[in-house]
């Protein structure tokens, strides 16, 4: 069993998972516009052409999914994300810091990258495309953080 996060956008799901590609090194291994879909598919608008409906970014093992969604088949879609972070774990504070300054470019820090009694390096940002974000540094040996 894989348990997937899928994200939702307005137009902005190619970009947003280039980003997320190059940030964490992953490869996005398909995105299917809506303009591609068959000719019976019901969303047929101008608009929506180059609009993805399906997008699936591999990083290692993991995986994230995405979509551009409208108002009409999403109510909420166009209200600030919430209840929920996708979350990166590494046991490497350099790599966890690396990725919580690309994410927080053009985007706004809830929590600056920093040490806490759980872990020696954490922090979380929501991204330049409203998607929230949490860092966390995986303490060495015997899973506590660093005393200091």
């Amino acid at each position: 069993m894989k348990i997937v996060t899928s994200l939702s956008f307005q137009g902005q799901c190619r970009e947003a998972f280039e980003f997320y590609a190059k940030v964490l090194d992953g490869k996005i291994t398909a995105a299917y516009p809506y303009g591609d879909a068959p000719p019976d598919m019901p969303i047929t608008g101008e608009k929506y052409k180059d609009w993805l409906m399906h997008c699936w970014l591999d990083v290692g093992d993991q995986s994230l999914m995405g979509a551009d969604m409208d108002v009409e088949w999403s109510p909420n879609i166009d209200k600030p994300k919430n209840g929920f972070d996708v979350t990166l774990h590494t046991e490497d504070v350099a790599q966890a810091e690396r990725w919580f300054k690309a994410l927080s470019e053009g985007g706004k820090e809830v929590m600056p990258f920093a040490a806490t009694f759980w872990s020696p390096g954490f922090g979380s940002v929501v991204d330049k495309f409203g998607v929230p974000w949490m860092v966390n540094t995986i303490p060495a040996g015997d899973g506590k953080p660093p005393q200091g």
